[in-house]
């Protein structure tokens, strides 16, 4: 099978600055890819940046506020400046609090629903305009298996999973004629800092094979488009 190669693409990554994202920045830039890394924290991001371009990577981080419409304007603006196109999308950038409905504020519902769909949504807008009028283009979501299982204690973090898959499966149709693919990828427990539990576990998914199933959905034949990916671990986790 002939695979897709990614080299010159240039690749937009949200929550670029650690976890899932940072894994799949340093991915993309070790297939020579040009990399924009997004995210709110401009530190943590020079740094993913400088770890990148030491490796001989090409790097360019835009902090960036995904909620906000001006701020993913000036976003794809500044990844124009850099790069002139935008090939790939991958909407990382994700917000969990784990609560009772009765105890959970509505801030919280606001920050999670903001980041986690309302986000997804204001860069799909930006980017996928451009994908169109070159008559190609990636788009992958982060979203999670919360968005396709229920548990005490998610309720509103599994409704913005919900709504990224329910958004993608109907943007796909959308822009499927303009040679645009869309794909959705639900890890389950991931080794990074998002959730206590995660931590430091053997038996659960790293950011790095999240990382590599990025890869392999954008390398497959341009005819073929992997919708949807579930990572689940492959043992049961130890608690």
């Amino acid at each position: 099978m002939q695979k897709i190669s990614l080299k010159n693409k240039t690749a937009v990554v949200t929550g670029a600055s650690k976890g899932i994202g940072r894994a799949v920045a340093i991915a993309l830039a070790k297939e020579g890819v040009n990399v924009v890394l997004a995210a709110r924290n401009a530190e943590l991001l020079r740094s993913v940046e400088h770890e990148i371009t030491a490796a001989g990577g090409n790097a360019f981080s835009v902090p960036t506020d995904i909620t906000s419409e001006q701020s993913v304007e000036q976003l794809i603006r500044e990844t124009q400046k850099q790069f002139s196109s935008v090939d790939i999308l991958v909407n990382n950038a994700g917000v969990g609090i784990f609560s009772n409905v009765v105890d959970m504020s509505v801030a919280q519902y606001d920050e999670m629903m903001n980041v986690n769909l309302k986000g997804v949504f204001l860069t799909c807008r930006a980017v996928i305009p451009l994908m169109m009028k070159q008559q190609h283009g990636e788009v992958i979501n982060i979203a999670s298996l919360a968005g396709k299982n229920s548990f005490p204690g998610g309720s509103v973090y599994a409704a913005s999973k919900w709504g990224l898959i329910g958004f993608a499966r109907s943007l796909m149709p959308e822009v499927r004629e303009y040679n645009i693919r869309i794909v959705t990828i639900s890890p389950g427990s991931v080794n990074t800092t998002f959730a206590e539990n995660e931590k430091e576990n053997p038996n659960i998914v790293q950011p790095e094979d999240v990382a590599e199933t990025v890869l392999f959905a954008l390398t497959m034949p341009g005819r073929s488009n992997v919708s949807e990916i579930d990572i689940r671990p492959t043992l049961k986790p130890k608690k």
